[in-house]
């Protein structure tokens, strides 16, 4: 292909401004990289000197007090309500108590513990009994038995076949 005279100088100078502006674009990117790292660096440093002590002083002043307080009153609360159920019990279970109740309110009282009974016993036992049976089921089904336990794939059988 031949072209003009003008046509070449033309291509000559559009490609050394290529090559110019290539060069100043690397030299754009060199400098970006140098104030990208520097911002890196900087941020680091404000990070380190201002943002973890104020995070750090924020928690004291704030949540550790919240959060003692908080226990506290968790502790508080809970051996209240600890010490108020034991001493219902403990009112319940007094004799002069019982005595006024049952005077006020014969069928407000819950009846006295019976004794165990044979049924108790009965019960008891099958439910031991039932217990056994269910661990024998499961040891039958998990024992280590080489006659039980098929192949999944047999040597020298092709299951594409």
């Amino acid at each position: 292909m031949s072209l003009s005279r003008t046509r070449r100088k033309e291509l000559k100078r559009l490609r050394s401004s290529a090559e110019d502006l290539w060069n100043n674009q690397q030299t754009v990117l060199e400098q970006a990289n140098h104030v990208a790292r520097e911002a890196s660096r900087q941020l680091g440093n404000v990070t380190r000197e201002e943002v973890v002590p104020r995070v750090r002083d924020g928690y004291e002043q704030y949540v550790r007090p919240a959060a003692h307080q908080a226990r506290r009153t968790v502790e508080n609360t809970a051996g209240g309500v600890l010490g108020s159920l034991l001493s219902i019990g403990d009112i319940a279970q007094d004799a002069r108590v019982r005595r006024t109740v049952g005077r006020v309110a014969p069928k407000a009282l819950p009846p006295q513990k019976k004794k165990r009974g044979f049924g108790t016993y009965l019960a008891i036992g099958a439910g031991v009994a039932a217990a056994a049976a269910v661990v024998y089921a499961v040891w039958q089904t998990f024992r280590a038995d080489d006659e039980l336990w098929v192949a999944d794939d047999e040597p020298g059988s092709n299951p594409e076949g």
